[in-house]
């Protein structure tokens, strides 16, 4: 299903069949398939932004360079997104390492820092007015 979204300006298919020196059709096709994803005028007409370009430059290489068939492609295009997604997730990661780390320097470097000064009661057992005296040998 083709989304809408709301893009500066967009490549008409025909300009962009004419760019790459591809029939409109592979382009159609290309989207019926799942590999592009061009937004929708009000008209209806796809445009195409900068990044359905880079991707389709993509898939072209795959293709005309590679020889990689349409559902090759698929799969190359699928673990290419899984990939971003875990590299995403492991910048997360390391952002949160880095902040618990830099946190733990903070408070090795000042140690009293966030603590509450806390007074302890002491008690003292009551002294016993008769010690046993224990006698040397």
């Amino acid at each position: 299903m083709a989304t809408k979204r709301k893009t500066r300006g967009g490549y008409m298919i025909s300009v962009v069949a004419e760019m790459y020196e591809i029939h409109p059709q592979t382009l159609r096709m290309y989207e019926r398939e799942g590999l592009l994803r061009p937004s929708r005028s009000d008209g209806n007409t796809r445009l195409y932004t900068d990044e359905d370009l880079e991707r389709l430059e993509f898939i072209l290489n795959l293709a005309r360079d590679l020889g990689v068939n349409i559902a090759g492609i698929a799969i190359v295009l699928q673990m290419r997104e899984r990939m971003e997604e875990m590299n995403r997730q492991m910048q997360g990661f390391v952002d949160y390492v880095r902040e618990e780390m830099l946190a733990r320097m903070q408070q090795q470097q000042n140690p009293g820092a966030g603590l509450v000064p806390f007074k302890r009661v002491t008690l003292v057992p009551p002294v016993k007015a008769a010690k046993a005296v224990r006698k040397k040998p």
